[in-house]
């Protein structure tokens, strides 16, 4: 089996129809964020070109030994057979800078060639497309036509968060493998492979912040989350009647320097309410639901609109205090 952790099942499905005769062209890959589903269309993608290429003895499952003519391949951006559509840069000469809001038309339509031939190396060829949710209009509607009369030969896997976004027409040219959020255990291993300098405790840590999602928890890394959700919670559960709490969080989060640790707040505050809602009943219940949506508010308003941090905290703070 492949190495990626937490979706036996969807691995299992997808096998068996690679090796039963009865391999449908497109692919939804459907689930919460960061739980593993783009690492698995890469790996189903590439174990898919290595098969077709009849080159070299494979493993079961989805694993493509390192040395294979198909992983350098693709790993290099270069194979033939191969396509990846995601946002782009929005200035190609940063790519370390913000992505575009969406997967163009033009994106799409890049496929063209490709599919004007057979595929080169096989009688395979594989696109992914992560995420489909980030498809605008044109593009959806360009990716459908595909889907409809598929290009003999090719496999679609398309990655969706929030596949209630998409063209229905998209979702019924599909077949659907869910993937569910991951057991601590298994976030927690991947998170030990991924930072073998992290120890014991910040891996829980990061574990746990990361409910099920090791894409999540990984953007925690290096940010003292066990600090940061032990602040918040402390303003909940005190209720910081001097100020003094909200004041040091908000000079901790203010400036450039720290814009990860604060947009890691902004994130923790609505999810650390909603576990405290979990536990409430009757009155204690309403209290909680309603700090819940005034943080969500408050949180999408200051990454939207850019809002103050300090000014932000302290507001989030005040709610976190209603919590008391």
């Amino acid at each position: 089996m492949t190495s990626l952790r937490g979706h036996a099942a969807a691995e299992a499905a997808l096998l068996a129809a690679m090796h039963g005769g009865a391999l449908h062209h497109a692919w939804l890959l459907v689930g919460p964020q960061g739980v593993g589903k783009a690492r698995f269309a890469h790996d189903a993608a590439l174990r898919l070109l290595a098969e077709a290429s009849g080159r070299g003895a494979l493993p079961p499952g989805l694993d493509v030994p390192a040395d294979h003519p198909a992983r350098a391949l693709v790993e290099a951006g270069s194979h033939p057979d191969f396509k990846r559509l995601e946002r782009l840069p929005k200035d190609a000469d940063k790519p370390d800078q913000d992505l575009a809001r969406s997967i163009t038309i033009a994106q799409v339509r890049s496929l063209q060639p490709m599919f004007a031939t057979a595929p080169s190396m096989g009688p395979r060829r594989v696109v992914v497309i992560d995420a489909a949710d980030d498809l605008e209009r044109g593009g959806a509607n360009a990716l459908l036509k595909n889907l409809e009369e598929p290009p003999a030969g090719t496999i679609f896997f398309l990655v969706s968060h929030a596949p209630g976004r998409l063209l229905p027409t998209i979702r019924s040219r599909c077949r659907t493998l869910r993937f569910e959020a991951l057991a601590q255990a298994d976030v927690a291993a991947i998170l030990a492979d991924a930072l073998p300098e992290e120890g014991a405790d910040a891996i829980a840590a990061l574990a746990a912040a990361g409910e099920g999602s090791p894409g999540r928890a990984l953007r925690y890394a290096g940010l003292d989350i066990a600090a940061l959700d032990a602040a918040i919670l402390a303003i909940a559960r005190d209720g910081d009647p001097g100020n003094a709490q909200r004041a040091r969080l908000a000079k901790a989060l203010a400036g450039k320097a720290n814009g990860a640790r604060y947009e890691a707040f902004l994130e923790r505050v609505p999810t650390l309410i909603a576990q405290a809602a979990r536990e409430r009943t009757g009155p204690a219940l309403k209290v909680a639901l309603d700090a819940h949506h005034a943080a969500r508010e408050a949180a999408g308003a200051a990454l939207g609109l850019s809002l103050d941090p300090q000014a932000t905290v302290y507001e989030l703070a005040g709610i976190l205090a209603t919590l008391r």
